[in-house]
């Protein structure tokens, strides 16, 4: 059989929060499959930050001669997919059908009901997708066959026989910055009031640094999806990849993806060394816990080039610790302290405070977030989610509700109480970043570079 074509695609969409680090498992993934014997062509297509039309979506579908179409899914990126499936069923009627991403490695079963071929599981994304492809490609796509892969045969879903892979960290894909839609990220971080991670003005670069987390926070996805242990991609190749991108394309700043970011200490300690080295030339910034940092490496962190550390908060009641794993449990004293540190080393500290959680009022969400403001901090407000709320057979439009701005029923159910919950998600922010005014600018206004679409 001659190699496949493969369409990887983020479905059109409205995105009711942007991070280019999500994203990133478009172009991962596709890098991964470009190194398959079995394929020969890999299209990528992010028609959700390109706000493409359901025409422009169709021409490639129906002009791509595809085998295989695979569509990404997020925590909430669930509404265009119903569409999406059907058009590809229409355009690309021979292709199999398989979605991977954040909320099927957590809840596959969600997908059964959507009109699809495979479903990934818990796991890396780039090895199931992978498996899945080749057993296209080998006409042998049976029940129990391809690990980590709900399949649809014969109309009846079957779950997959063994467990989806881990990639070693030097097994996963940097991606490819020439195929990725920056002129539309760069319009999507332009405005600090939406309160998303990116930094408006300058053109970020994410490095995907660290897959898994032990820390075990049960509102986060990451351990259910990558795993517990802290897998990380070298000192060396991360560096290496910075240079050669800066190199490619007029970036400005770096992006650290991973999930706590100096849970690796010595790590940390061994990349700001080696950013010192070549002069701090590199503004970056990461996410990481309270209680996985110190003054010593704070200021360490400082001298390398970073300008903000993000850090969950999530809250300062003790009422809301016992939903916290006990690392997190943090004060005010802890935060004040955190705060002192940033500013002496220069850096802005951002951090998340949950509206919702289990055991707080909106009063300690309030009190949390004045506090980090009176510290000089910038706040980032997520809604509670609970994942245990999403149910089999459930609408797109009833999984989108799970987007962490919407409350889940039965919190907060006095209307005034919701009403200042949702001012603290949706309000006007008083407090916009400046971290900007640290991260040199590179490119010419109107720069479009990076752009392969």
């Amino acid at each position: 059989m001659n190699p496949l074509r493969v369409l990887v695609i983020w479905p059109p969409q409205i995105l009711s929060y942007f991070n280019a680090g999500h994203h990133n498992l478009l172009y991962s993934v596709a890098g991964h499959l470009r190194r398959l014997d079995e394929v020969g062509h890999v299209d990528t297509l992010d028609a959700s930050v390109e706000s493409l039309t359901w025409k422009e979506v169709g021409d490639r579908l129906h002009q791509g001669g595809y085998d295989v179409v695979a569509v990404a899914n997020d925590l909430d990126g669930v509404d265009g997919l119903t569409r999406l499936l059907s058009y590809a069923r229409h355009l690309a009627p021979t292709a199999g059908l398989v979605t991977f991403g954040r909320l099927s490695g957590m809840r596959p079963e969600l997908f059964t009901h959507f009109d699809l071929d495979a479903i990934v599981g818990p796991g890396d994304y780039e090895p199931a997708v992978s498996a899945y492809v080749r057993a296209v490609h080998a006409g042998r796509v049976a029940a129990g066959t391809v690990p980590g892969v709900w399949l649809r045969v014969d109309g009846q879903w079957n779950e997959p026989g063994r467990p989806g892979a881990v990639l070693s960290d030097e097994d996963w894909v940097m991606p490819d910055v020439r195929e990725i839609p920056y002129h539309a990220y760069d319009w999507l971080y332009r405005d600090d009031q939406n309160k998303f991670c990116g930094i408006p003005g300058r053109r970020e670069l994410v490095v995907p640094a660290a897959r898994g987390c032990p820390v075990g926070c049960e509102y986060c996805e990451v351990p259910a999806v990558f795993g517990r242990p802290d897998r990380r991609a070298s000192v060396e190749r991360v560096v290496r990849y910075i240079e050669e991108s800066f190199a490619a394309l007029p970036f400005e700043y770096v992006a650290f993806y991973a999930p706590t970011f100096t849970l690796n200490r010595a790590w940390t300690v061994r990349l700001c060394e080696e950013l010192v080295e070549r002069g701090a030339r590199y503004p970056w910034k990461c996410a990481t816990t309270v209680h996985h940092l110190d003054e010593e490496l704070v200021a360490l962190m400082g001298r390398s080039g970073c300008v903000r550390i993000s850090v969950g908060v999530e809250t300062l009641a003790e009422s809301g610790h016992p939903a916290l794993p006990r690392l997190k449990r943090k004060g005010t004293t802890a935060v004040e302290a955190l705060a002192a540190w940033c500013e002496r080393a220069g850096i802005e500290l951002n951090c998340f405070v949950i509206v919702g959680l289990p055991g707080t009022a909106v009063d300690d969400a309030e009190a949390a977030i004045a506090e980090v403001r009176a510290l000089g901090g910038r706040v980032r407000p997520t809604m509670y989610s609970p994942h245990e709320l999403l149910r089999p057979g459930m609408s797109a439009d009833a999984i989108s509700l799970h987007n962490r701005q919407i409350l889940p029923e039965g919190v907060f159910p006095d209307a005034a109480e919701r009403r200042r919950a949702y001012d603290i998600i949706f309000g006007r922010e008083r407090r916009t970043t400046h971290v900007d005014e640290s991260v040199p600018q590179r490119r010419e206004a109107g720069s479009t570079a990076g752009s392969r679409s």
